[in-house]
């Protein structure tokens, strides 16, 4: 069983972050339910992780969560619910990768609001990294092999998307560019056919999060040959990590909350920390990484400066490819 355990570093300045708080303002504390709009299908890892850390949340400081699906449109209809709601703290929405940072800069994406002036990043959650998976009966059985492949196979060796513009397809542009190979693009609609013609054979690769894949990995109807990450995942630690050899290959996809413009920024750190405090106690955090997710638990000014990041580095995947979406 793995245990999640806060680096000495941070205790230590969580130690003087707690001496010196008696001169601090007294931090923001919710009087009723908070209400997360989760803009993704139920079962999906986005509800998942929500429920688990609204648990996470009861447990450690009290605070009741309603959990309530508002799925569809990429994610924005939860989005502009959350974004017309009172700027008081009870009502936030799932702001994912996928939605602040990737949809963005995809030209074809309709974007119905502004997501730099119409919400406020609360916080990140957890984050997991991608899987590079193979067809089965793959001639190649790591990522040199698979290198040697495609090159050999001049641009007709493929990998399989859940759709253009899906941080599958992004995913997998990116390694193409990264090890200086060309492959063919499949686009499917949803994460599940694609990952069946992968299985079935009639694709080469896919790139996925690991928790959806973790489970046929293991029952031999995909190859996996990595993770993107410069460790190890506890989900599959025996997966290498590409990142180690390749640093462009790491890709967190990490998973957030925001609120309303005009958040107070007592409210909004408030909330940041009741989710911090959530996502890194042991019981939680040894339950998202039995799910292949990572705790993170930041929040305020580096969670905006994430999203800006990532956000400047997939747009540049997307000119690299001329990617546009469906």
């Amino acid at each position: 069983m793995t245990v999640f355990r806060m680096p000495r570093r941070a205790l230590l300045a969580g130690a003087a972050t707690a001496a010196l708080a008696p001169a601090a303002q007294a931090a923001w504390v919710p009087q009723q339910p908070i209400r997360i709009l989760i803009g993704y299908p139920p079962g999906g890892a986005v509800d998942i992780l929500v429920r688990v850390v609204a648990e996470g949340m009861q447990r450690v400081r009290g605070v009741a969560v309603v959990a309530e699906v508002r799925s569809g449109a990429y994610g924005f209809i939860a989005a502009q619910a959350a974004a017309r709601s009172a700027p008081d703290g009870y009502t936030l929405a799932s702001a994912i990768m996928g939605l602040m940072s990737v949809l963005p800069a995809i030209p074809g994406i309709p974007v119905p609001l502004d997501l730099d002036r119409e919400l406020t990043p609360v916080s990140v959650l957890a984050g997991t990294p991608m899987a590079l998976v193979a067809r089965p009966a793959a001639p190649f059985n790591d990522v040199e092999g698979l290198i040697a492949y495609a090159r050999q196979r001049g641009g007709a060796a493929t990998y399989a998307s859940s759709g253009n513009g899906s941080i599958n397809h992004l995913g997998a542009a990116l390694f193409c560019g990264a090890v200086g190979v060309t492959m063919t693009h499949v686009s499917y609609r949803g994460g599940a056919p694609a990952t069946l013609d992968v299985s079935a054979g009639r694709i080469d690769i896919m790139v996925a999060n690991v928790a959806e894949v973790a489970p046929q990995i293991r029952g031999g109807q995909l190859k996996g040959l990595g993770v993107t990450a410069a460790e190890p995942t506890p989900l599959m630690p025996e997966l290498p990590p590409l990142a180690a050899r390749i640093p462009a290959l790491e890709i967190n996809n990490w998973f957030g909350v925001a609120g309303p413009a005009g958040l107070p920024a007592e409210v909004r750190d408030g909330l940041a920390e009741i989710f911090a405090a959530a996502v890194r106690d042991p019981q939680t955090a040894r339950i998202l990484m039995e799910r292949g997710l990572i705790p993170i638990g930041e929040g305020g000014a580096a969670f905006a400066e994430r999203i800006r990041r990532d956000r400047a580095r997939w747009a540049q995947v997307v000119q690299a490819n001329n990617i546009r979406g469906d």
